[in-house]
């Protein structure tokens, strides 16, 4: 042969695959009508794309260099159907994958769908019914979306090729394009004859009843996967998943914060300032609590293991108890001259203010701080 493709591509007769590519692609960037869009440079990038065709294809390559014609004879024009792909793995590493038919079949789409529960069954989780509407295998067809009898179609248009393609003109010649085929969507069957009862998708929507555990800990926005139990697949396709999302209710006397529980109880002064034991309902049942002599307002009663139960380890947190003290707006007059007694014995007046030096709140922290100047 009168062109010696090694020469134009630069490279030896016993040059890799690797070396000929790597000396295609740099040609390939100096050579390109869009940086030099002059007639020669253009008659030499067929060239030396003519010469990477050759030698970048053993077979071809050892057509070359038994002295054969791998091209026949059409290196002027790239006639004949050349395969712009060989261009796009010198440029960009890796060849474009035609399409091809493609199954029918697809997975079905993930479901979403809410309930609400109470702070006991989050706390200590329950089995519940739910009733969900989403798409099932239709029964009828088998999930085939074909009616009784019937059988797919080959595509007209496409051949069964599930794709089409065309030729277009460019600086290169000829080049041939693939596309999916509009008649079929790439499937390269159609369904002449759908069953009637899904209308050849195989599969139906359908209202259902499910059993689902939730687990003790959730908490509003944790979200439990039921694996296969969302909607179904188009012709058989696998199932998708079910998501339950859990809103858990508020409660009329406990708050959640996390793993803790929180509420406030209001306890007669005589009670705070005698002590006693008063009996309070828990999420576990009635519960005793030791109320100290001498309790003020806002002490706090720590319920070890009274709380929420955290998520996966079974643990439970503390449930906190605030206290409130509250003091009589209404007395009788014998209530009153029994506090006023009262007053008198602790030598204490109405319009007395107390400090107690070994108080370490605001107020006394207020007098430290005014006294040491």
């Amino acid at each position: 042969m009168s062109t010696d493709y090694y020469a134009l591509l630069g490279v030896n007769q016993d040059a890799s695959p690797e070396e000929i590519k790597k000396a295609y692609r740099k040609l390939a960037r100096e050579l390109h009508p869009d940086v030099n869009p002059d007639l020669e440079h253009q008659e030499k990038f067929k060239l030396v794309t003519a010469a990477y065709e050759v030698l970048s294809d053993p077979e071809k390559r050892q057509m070359y260099d038994l002295g054969g014609d791998p091209l026949g004879n059409r290196m002027g024009g790239f006639s004949g159907g050349f395969d712009f792909g060989d261009v796009m793995d010198a440029f960009f590493g890796g060849r474009t994958q035609r399409r091809g038919p493609r199954g029918r079949a697809r997975r079905g789409q993930d479901a979403l769908i809410s309930i609400t529960i109470d702070l006991k069954s989050a706390v200590f989780g329950e089995t519940r019914e739910i009733t969900v509407d989403t798409a099932i295998a239709c029964a009828q067809c088998n999930a085939t979306g074909l009616a009784a009898g019937s059988e797919p179609a080959k595509c007209a248009m496409c051949k069964g090729r599930g794709e089409i393609q065309s030729v277009q003109q460019s600086f290169l010649g000829q080049v041939m394009t693939s596309r999916p085929c509009p008649a079929c969507q790439g499937f390269g069957t159609t369904i002449p004859h759908p069953c009637v009862e899904c209308s050849g998708q195989g599969r139906v929507r359908h209202r259902r009843t499910l059993s689902i555990a939730i687990p003790a800990g959730v908490d509003t926005g944790t979200r439990i996967q039921l694996q296969g139990e969302g909607e179904a697949g188009l012709n058989g396709g696998p199932t998708g998943d079910l998501y339950v999302e859990i809103v858990v209710q508020g409660h009329e006397i406990f708050e959640r914060q996390g793993d803790e529980l929180h509420c406030a109880i209001t306890i007669p002064m005589t009670s705070a300032a005698l002590g006693s034991s008063i009996h309070i309902e828990t999420l576990d049942g009635p519960e005793d609590v030791g109320i100290v002599a001498g309790t003020q307002s806002g002490h706090v009663i720590t319920l070890k293991g009274k709380g929420a139960t955290r998520l996966r380890s079974g643990s439970r947190g503390d449930l906190f108890v605030h206290v409130n003290v509250e003091t009589p707006r209404k007395l009788t007059p014998e209530q009153e001259a029994l506090l006023l007694q009262l007053a008198e014995i602790r030598s204490e007046k109405p319009n007395q203010v107390v400090n107690r030096a070994d108080s370490s709140g605001l107020f006394s922290r207020l007098k430290d701080a005014f006294t040491s100047k």
